[in-house]
């Protein structure tokens, strides 16, 4: 007997699905999801899942949405124009525990996103990319240095909490598309200030960073002394 598209809790929707999802990963990782075993631990066929998803990228893609959103829904990390290094602070520590808390969904958050693979460092949640540097904005920072900011930060934090869930057992390694496609243009409507900021983001500073960020950590280890 086949098994029923409703599965055993419920009508099948796109929630329904992702939370599976993010069960399966967490138990195991991302690259043991595939819509077979995503489709058993919902008690569906796994074609019942294409009904709502296109295929495995997609529900990565609403994986890391629905984990990210933690981050828009959380009242503390409001910016305030005099509190930038505050909202930095909160910001560094939310993502931290939803790191700690999903260890094999969070490399998929550093993967570069499909629809703009020239933002450097790579995120795969555009959203947060862009909700991020609006908050900045909203400090009063220039473009450029709004983007500077954007790119330092995350590379502290990316590095940092990939080792730590790395060091938790997660497999850090990229996930590779099943059939990779060429970013569509109009997949980025919904952020026009990505699309305006394409020059400044898809500069790679990552050697100015890593002497800069060398510099600041032999200075604070200076300023220690010898014990």
């Amino acid at each position: 007997m086949a098994k029923s598209d409703t599965g055993g809790a419920g009508p099948l929707d796109r929630a329904r699905i992702t939370t599976a999802a993010i069960a399966l990963i967490d138990a195991e990782s991302a690259h043991a999801l595939s819509m077979r075993k995503l489709g058993a631990s919902l008690s569906v066929e796994a074609m019942a899942i294409y009904h709502y998803f296109t295929g495995r990228d997609e529900v990565l893609d609403s994986v890391v949405e629905t984990v990210i959103n933690e981050l828009h829904d959380d009242p503390d990390l409001q910016v305030h124009a005099a509190h930038w290094e505050e909202y930095l602070y909160r910001t560094a520590h939310a993502v931290r525990r939803i790191a700690l808390a999903h260890p094999q969904v969070f490399p998929l958050i550093a993967t570069r996103p499909p629809a703009a693979p020239w933002i450097q460092p790579p995120l795969r949640s555009l959203r947060w990319i862009q909700t991020f540097l609006q908050a900045l904005q909203a400090c009063g920072f220039a473009d450029e240095n709004a983007v500077a900011v954007y790119q330092a930060f995350s590379s502290f934090l990316l590095g940092h909490l990939l080792l730590e869930v790395s060091a938790l057992g997660a497999d850090v390694g990229p996930v590779e598309e099943a059939q990779p496609t060429p970013p569509d243009a109009s997949d980025l409507d919904d952020y026009p200030l990505l699309k305006r900021l394409e020059p400044l983001l898809s500069r790679d500073r990552g050697a100015e960073e890593f002497e800069e960020g060398l510099e600041a950590l032999i200075e604070r280890l200076t300023s220690r002394g010898k014990r």
